[in-house]
């Protein structure tokens, strides 16, 4: 099986809130995808297989240098096989192209391995205020 990677790729809503509720764990929302990435992000990376929606990762921007990654997500059971470093390389790229300088992410402890190892980024001081 052959996975496609496209930017600013066509997803279905429904799809894509599946996909979200199967990668994070939690209830199947009706998120309007369409109209939130169109508003706040760059762009974003579609991984698709044999029609399905089986990976996804949203980057939003300060309209300037800065890239964001969020929503990093690969259906369960596919994960291990190198799909969301894909995703990330894709989106790298494309905010690369865009002329962002920077890409920022962050993510819980036990994702270290993977946006460190697998995906190439370097540790930063940051900082955070929980809303």
């Amino acid at each position: 099986m052959t996975v496609e990677y496209e930017w600013r790729g066509d997803f279905d809503n429904s799809a894509l809130n599946a996909l979200h509720a199967d990668g994070f764990g939690h209830p199947v929302a009706r998120t309007d995808w369409r109209e939130r990435l169109e508003r706040h992000s760059l762009g974003w990376v579609c991984a698709g297989e044999d029609g399905s929606l089986i990976g996804f990762v949203n980057v939003a921007w300060d309209g300037g240098v800065h890239a964001f990654l969020l929503d990093t997500v690969v259906a369960r059971h596919r994960r291990a096989g190198g799909i969301g470093a894909a995703l990330v390389a894709t989106a790298a790229h494309e905010a690369r192209a865009a002329g962002c300088e920077w890409l920022h992410v962050d993510f819980e402890e036990h994702l270290r391995p993977f946006y460190f190892g697998a995906c190439g980024f370097k540790e930063t001081t940051a900082g955070l205020i929980a809303l």
